[in-house]
């Protein structure tokens, strides 16, 4: 991978974070129930942190993206105006049925990006790793929530 090949890879990781940032900001929002407000924020906050950290990655030399710049398009926008809907009707199920879908949207990115670590920096893809798993577990804990539903 060269150095604009990283760069766009990191650039990647950083719009589904700023996407992940702003499904779960409004979540947070919009839901009536304390415990996923709870979630949903700790999970809001993360994403920033995770967008922050990666910036750092990026040559000053290559164009990174907008510290609010999102996809705003495809399957992940789909999913996040869905979870809104399904906030606004407070449908527990249908909320985390949205997000595990969020989630394995950042998974898919992240394992995208780690098919292809020949030139990513040692210290970059040790945050990289980091933020995968830290994502698994959220996966995990929205998934292991949503099945706890009858």
């Amino acid at each position: 991978m060269e150095t604009t090949k990283t760069a766009t890879a990191i650039n990647d990781l950083i719009i589904i974070n700023n996407d992940r940032y702003e499904g779960y900001k409004t979540a947070a929002e919009e839901t009536k129930d304390a415990d996923l407000k709870s979630l949903f924020t700790d999970f809001s906050n993360q994403s920033k942190g995770f967008a922050l950290d990666l910036r750092k990655f990026v040559p000053s030399s290559e164009e990174q993206p907008e510290r609010d710049e999102t996809k705003n398009s495809g399957k992940l926008f789909r999913v996040w105006m869905d979870l809104k809907s399904a906030v606004t009707g407070n449908d527990r199920k249908a909320i985390l049925s949205s997000c595990e879908f969020g989630e394995d949207r950042a998974k898919a990115t992240y394992d995208e990006v780690l098919e292809h670590t020949e030139d990513i920096p040692t210290e970059a893809l040790s945050v990289i790793t980091k933020q995968r798993a830290a994502i698994q577990k959220g996966h995990d804990t929205v998934k292991s929530l949503r099945d706890s539903i009858a």
